[in-house]
Order: C-alpha cells, then structure tokens, then sequence
C-alpha cells in the first residue's frame, strides 16, 4: 500500500445511499453457495470482529486516469460495476453453529452517493485514510464490503478499490478498476452502460467446485496424486526453504517486500533461454527458486504450493469478481543437477503436473491429506505459497486504468514469505509478505538474493551452474537487505 504514491488532491468516498443501505439491510437469505475459501475466511473475519481485533483481510489496486473527474460518471460506473457482480452485492451473518447465511441486494437497489474527505497533502495522509477505509469498510457483515475513493485534482484523477478478501483475490482485483474505468468513460461520453445481470458469476462457479470435489473425493487419479505428494513429505504442508526463526504456529507482523527482478529486456533474455532448455518463464521461475533453494540449503528436492487462477473453468469467469484460486503442490528434483538448463526442463513437467492436481479444490486435498493419516494441527497449517502471474494475459491489458495500476494488501501477520511473482510488459518482479524479525528478513533477503541472482545469470548468459551449498554468515546481509535488480 505504501508504495502507491498519487498526487495530492481532494479524497472522495463512495458510500450507499440511505436508501441503499435500508434494501440492503432488508435483502433476503439467499440459497447461494459458497467456495471452502470464502465461507472459512468469513468466520474468520467475524471471529476476529467479535474479538475487536484489526479487520486485515482485504485487498487492494489503485490507479490513475487522465481528465478532469465527472463525479456522475464515475457515481455510474461504480453503481453498474456493483450491480453486475453478484458477489460484491452479497453480506453475510455467522451463527454460532458456524453455518453463513448469505444476504444479496438486488442489482436495482444499489446506489452510491460520494462524499468529501477534504485535501489530501502529503503520503501520510493518503495511508491514514487507506488504511482507516480498508480497515473499517472492507467487512463483509454488511453491504457492502468495499471500499471506493478517488483523489481529485485539475487535469486528472486517482481511484482506489479494496475488498474484503472473502469478495476478491489478486486478479479480481487487477480487473476491477479497468472495469469501472471502461464503465466511465462510456458513462461520460453518454454511450451506453452495458446492463448489469447474474450470468457467469462467482456463485455459478462455486457449484461448479462443489461438484468437483465431491467426484475427486470419491477417489480420483488427482486425489490419490495429492495423498501420495504429502506421503512423501512426511504428511506436512511447504514451508519457506529456509528457516525463518519461528516456532511452529508462530507469527510475526507483516513486513512487504517488492522489489523488481528483471527489466523488459532481461524478461526477453530470460523468456528465450528458458524456451531454448524446453521450458517457460513460468518454469523458468520456479526452476530458479529451486536452484536457489538447492545451493543455500543442499536440499535434493524443491516442494512448494502454487496458487494458480481458476476462472479457467469455464469462458464466462473470466473476468468474473471474486476468490477463484486454486492450490497445487509442486515438486522439482534436484539430485545431480548441474545447470539451469537441466532443471528447467524438469521444472516445467513438474509445473505440468501442478496445472494437472489443481483440478482437486481446495476442500477436497485438505481431505486427501486427512485420508493419508495427517494430523489436525498439520492439515491447518498454512502453507508458504507461490504465485506467477503474467498480466499482459489479462483481458484488460493495454487499457490505461490497467497498464497503470498497482495492487495491494492488508498487513496482519505471518508465519511464512509466501512470493508473488509477476511478469507485465516492462518487467518481472516480486512481492512477498513477510515476518518482521531481524532474522527471518536476514533469511529472506539471502533466499531472494539468490534468486535473483540465478535469475539475472540466465538472462544475461543463458544459463547458470548449480553451486554447492551457500554456509556465508548471515552477519553478511543487512536486515531486510533482499537487493534484486
């Protein structure tokens, strides 16, 4: 959040209409289904809520668009973005029994009237407020739980949405402000606003899941794959490849990494030296990470959990909002191997095989993992997770709002560096959360720095030798020092 830095001006807010507000409150339960992901991090956050704690589960973009603000417009675009998605016109209640009702407003009730926040002059003001709306608005026992704003200025105007996580995910998030962009920009040039609808929403996915799981839970190929991988690794989730310093269910406050890895031309170097070995910068990537790994602890094997975007499931999720994720273990061996151009090869069948095991969701390889004898405390674990994105993908890429915007996170706490790598058409780079402890960031900035480093090697000579294991002092490496590019 930190890192978004807009030029000052007036702060607008968006909220319900009282009248709004009142349909809302009065919306119905509706039978609508929900992903294992969504109805857990709801009890959560209600848990949480009823024990005053810090609402920190959302997520974040902003951006930037040219031309001075038309309040109607953009009041439009905000009402029709909302209103065509089902899921972010949902609230919900959490009984003691832990069932969730959901509530969801009628499309026609919904209507946002703006609000003046006054200037704002300075970085500090602007993350008081972010973190103060997030915070507060970004709840999902009642409607609705987002928050929108824009800065105001001559000539040009900045937006911000967040959401409670249970309503978005990361690309949810990378689409919606280059939808409500697209919504007011036809708004203002008086085009008209494509109307909103119930088709292809986050619900219809969710059964979609429900019915996945229940065939894999039966007893599929892809199931009996995922018992077999936690068999093999002593019945545990993955953790960071080095240790953080932490005691098993521990965590410490959340301390962002980003930092970029390669520019436009160094992607390209990379992209063809990994095509050239047979694999992908996708595999490329985790290839690296493997390396990494392999040359600072020794390890024979990399095991990590991919999260990987499912709106593939059917044409009309693509730029559906809400939380599509899946989760998939990947493995790479690394016994014998020499060079980067041996491993990524083997990377990306193993990468293959990930695309292949994330058929099974989430609730059903929880079960997988119960079924091969794993304990309570080890199935909750969360585990280190990795993502690579590639947004010149996206549907929305090469729209201004888009190319121009950045996502965010809230900032709670955490046990693990999960890694967030994204490649757009200028770069590829990271962000990471991570424990704030002087040894876990020592830890990361060392695993990073490798990284990196294995990463630049093969974009500026095409390829890297596997070193023996790393044992330099950790006095080396300044605190929080993780230095790519």
């Amino acid at each position: 959040m930190g890192a978004w830095q807009p030029a000052p001006g007036e702060a607008l807010r968006w909220l319900p209409t009282p009248r709004c507000r009142a349909a809302a409150g009065a919306a119905p339960v509706r039978d609508a289904p929900l992903s294992f992901l969504t109805e857990n991090d709801i009890r959560r956050s209600h848990a949480a809520h009823a024990q005053c704690l810090a609402h920190t589960s959302y997520l974040g973009s902003a951006t930037e668009l040219d031309g001075d603000l038309d309040l109607d417009a953009l009041t439009r675009a905000l009402e029709a973005f909302v209103g065509r998605h089902p899921i972010l016109r949902s609230w919900f209640e959490s009984g003691g029994d832990g069932a969730v009702a959901t509530h969801v407003v009628d499309p026609a009730a919904v209507a946002f009237e703006v609000h003046s926040d006054g200037p704002v002059t300075s970085s500090d003001s602007l993350q008081s407020l972010l973190r103060h709306r997030l915070g507060t608005e970004t709840t999902t026992d009642v409607f609705p739980g987002l928050a929108f704003g824009a800065i105001r200025r001559t000539g040009g105007f900045s937006m911000y949405l967040g959401c409670d996580h249970a309503l978005s995910d990361g690309a949810s998030q990378a689409l919606a402000l280059a939808e409500i962009a697209e919504l007011y920009l036809a708004s203002r040039a008086d085009e008209p606003v494509p109307p909103t609808g119930e088709g292809g929403g986050y619900f219809d996915y969710v059964s979609l899941e429900i019915a996945a799981a229940e065939h894999h839970m039966a007893g599929s190929p892809q199931f009996r794959a995922w018992q077999d991988t936690f068999t093999r690794h002593d019945l545990r989730m993955p953790g960071f490849p080095l240790d953080l310093g932490l005691a098993p269910g521990e965590t410490a406050p959340v301390r962002p990494i980003e930092m970029p890895i390669l520019d436009r031309a160094g992607v390209t170097d990379f992209d063809i030296a990994c095509k050239a070995a047979g694999g992908s910068v996708f595999s490329g990537v985790y290839a690296a990470l493997a390396i990494a790994a392999r040359e600072l602890t020794g390890a024979d094997e990399y095991y990590g959990m991919t999260v990987l975007n499912s709106r593939g499931a059917a044409p009309q999720f693509t730029t559906a909002q809400g939380w599509f994720c899946a989760f998939s273990p990947v493995e790479i061996p690394l016994a014998g191997a020499r060079a980067f151009t041996d491993v990524v090869a083997i990377a990306h069948a193993a990468v293959a095989r990930t695309k292949e095991l994330a058929a099974v969701p989430v609730q059903a390889a929880l079960a997988a993992m119960v079924a091969a004898g794993a304990s309570q405390d080890a199935v909750v674990t969360a585990p280190n997770l990795l993502s690579y994105i590639d947004f010149r993908w996206f549907p929305a890429d090469a729209a201004g709002a888009y190319d121009r915007g950045i996502l965010f996170t809230g900032e709670g706490r955490t046990g693990n560096a999960s890694l967030w790598i994204n490649r757009d058409h200028d770069s590829l780079y990271l962000g990471s959360q991570t424990p704030d402890t002087p040894y876990a960031q020592q830890q990361v900035a060392r695993y990073l720095d490798r990284f990196c480093a294995v990463v630049q090697a093969v974009a500026a000579t095409g390829d890297h030798l596997v070193t023996t294991p790393d044992d330099r002092p950790l006095t080396t490496y300044a605190t929080g020092a993780a230095s790519c590019g």
